[in-house]
C-alpha cells in the first residue's frame, strides 16, 4: 500500500505539545497575572489527574514568562531529587546555573611567568561559583541555599530582569524524611517564604498530581496562603471539538471527520487532552492508510487499544481485592467525579454477599493512594486518579 503524503497531526505523550492547543484561555491569564507582582506574594499550583494536560500548560506559560521580563527555570522533579535536603539545592542550582552562567561577576588580571601582558581571567555567576558559596555560608542547608538565591538576585537585578521561575514538573513526587532527619520538600518552602519575604521576585510554580496541595498544606500549612491553586480539569464541549477539527483542517476533504464522528470522539475521550490526542491518532493512520475510501471511525478497536497502552498498566498494580473495591465503585453513578466510603460500603452491601466495611475501605483507599490510582480530593471525598477509569473497569467486568 503506497504511503499516504499527509502526515498525522496527532501527537499522544507524554508531555508532547498537541498540534492545537484548546481551552486554558482562563489558566494563562492567572498565571500572566501572577507575573505582575513586584513582591510575589503567590506562587502557582497546576494539578489535575494524568492526561489532563499539565506539562503542555507548563510549556505553554514559559514564553509568556520570558516576554514579561522573566527568567525561566526548572525541570521534572524525580523521587531521587528528594532523598535529601543537599540534592533539592543541588537541583535548583544547576537549574539556576543554567540562566545566570553567562553573568560575569569578577575579572581578575593574572600575570604570566616571564615576559608578556598580564592575562584577564573573567570569574562567572556559574555553578562551580554557586557551590562555593554554598560550601562558605555557615548555618544550616537552608541558610546556605538562601544566601546563594539573594546573591543570585543582587547580580541579576542590574540586568533588568523582572524576576526568575522556578518551574517544576512531576512535584508530587517532593516528600519529606523525618526518619532519616531529611525534610527536602520543607526546605523548599521555607526558602521560597523567607526571600520573597525579603522582596525577592523569584516565583515557585509547581506541577503535579491532585495529591500535590494537600501534601503541601500538610508540610506546612503557610502555603493555603502562599499558592495559587490551579486545577486543570477536561476541556468542555467546544473545546474538545476544536482540538479534533483545527489540527486536519488542511487535510484533504476525504478524510475530515463528519458531525457524527466528532461526537463520538468527543464522548469517547470525556473531553481528557491524552485521549483525544490519542484517539485521533488511531483514526487517522486509519483515515490517511485509506485516503479517497469512505471509512468509519473504528472506536471499538481504539478503546481496545487505550485499554491496552494507557489503563491495563495501571490496573495491574491493584491486588484482586483492591480491584473487587474498584469495580464496586465504578459502578456508583459519580465514580468519575468524587465518592464517599459510605457510599462506597452500602454499593457494597448491594452488590456482594460479604461486602467491604468502612474501615475496610477507608484502608485500603489508603493503599490505592499509594499506587496512583485514588486520591482524597480538596472537598475530603475521594477520587480515580486515572481519567475515565471507572469506564475502563465496566468493559473488564462481565457482569456490567
Amino acid at each position: 500500500m503506497a504511503k499516504s503524503k499527509y502526515v498525522n497531526p496527532f501527537r499522544p505523550g507524554a508531555g508532547h505539545k498537541p498540534p492545537y492547543l484548546a481551552g486554558r484561555k482562563r489558566e494563562i491569564r492567572d498565571f500572566k497575572r501572577l507575573l505582575e507582582q513586584d513582591v510575589v506574594l503567590e506562587n502557582m499550583v497546576l494539578t489535575g489527574l494524568r492526561g489532563v494536560g499539565k506539562t503542555v500548560l507548563l510549556d505553554e506559560l514559559k514564553p509568556h514568562a520570558m516576554e514579561a521580563g522573566w527568567l525561566w527555570v526548572g525541570t521534572d522533579l524525580s523521587e531521587s531529587t528528594s532523598l535529601s535536603e543537599q540534592n533539592i539545592c543541588t537541583r535548583m542550582l544547576a537549574d539556576l546555573s543554567l540562566v545566570t552562567s553567562s553573568v560575569i561577576i569578577q575579572t581578575e588580571e593574572k600575570n604570566k611567568i616571564g615576559f608578556g601582558e598580564p592575562t584577564k581571567v573573567q570569574q562567572h555567576f556559574d555553578f562551580e561559583t554557586m557551590v562555593g558559596i554554598f560550601a562558605s555560608t555557615p548555618g544550616l542547608t537552608s541558610d546556605k541555599l538562601k544566601n546563594v538565591l539573594e546573591t543570585a538576585w543582587r547580580i541579576l537585578k542590574p540586568c533588568g530582569i523582572k524576576g526568575v521561575v522556578f518551574a517544576y514538573d512531576e512535584a508530587q513526587n517532593m516528600k519529606d524524611h523525618a526518619s532519616k532527619d531529611e525534610y527536602p520538600l520543607s526546605l523548599m518552602l521555607d526558602v521560597f517564604q523567607s526571600i520573597q519575604k525579603k522582596g525577592i521576585p523569584f516565583m515557585l510554580l509547581m506541577t503535579g498530581l491532585p495529591t500535590l496541595f494537600p501534601k503541601l498544606v500538610e508540610t506546612r500549612t503557610f502555603t493555603e496562603r502562599m499558592f495559587h491553586v490551579v486545577f486543570l480539569d477536561c476541556l468542555n464541549e467546544s473545546e474538545s471539538r476544536d482540538a479534533i477539527i483545527n489540527p486536519v483542517r488542511k487535510l484533504p476533504q476525504q478524510t475530515q471527520m463528519n458531525e457524527e464522528s466528532v461526537e463520538l470522539v468527543v464522548n469517547a475521550s470525556g473531553g481528557y487532552p491524552y485521549f483525544l490526542q490519542f484517539i485521533c491518532r488511531e483514526i487517522y493512520d486509519v483515515f490517511l492508510r485509506h485516503a479517497g475510501k469512505e471509512v468509519s471511525v473504528p472506536i471499538a478497536d481504539v478503546n481496545r487499544k487505550l485499554d491496552t497502552d494507557f489503563f491495563s498498566g495501571r490496573w495491574a498494580k491493584a491486588s484482586d481485592r483492591q480491584r473487587e473495591l474498584m469495580t464496586i465503585i465504578a459502578h456508583l453513578p459519580n465514580c468519575d467525579t468524587e465518592f464517599t466510603i459510605q457510599a462506597t460500603a452500602k454499593k457494597s452491601r448491594e452488590m456482594l454477599a460479604k461486602p467491604f466495611s468502612n474501615n475496610q475501605i477507608s484502608s485500603m483507599f489508603v493503599k490505592l493512594g499509594e499506587s496512583g490510582l485514588v486520591y482524597k480530593n480538596r472537598h475530603g471525598k475521594y477520587s480515580f486518579a486515572v481519567p475515565m477509569l471507572g469506564e475502563f473497569i465496566l468493559r473488564q467486568d462481565p457482569s456490567a
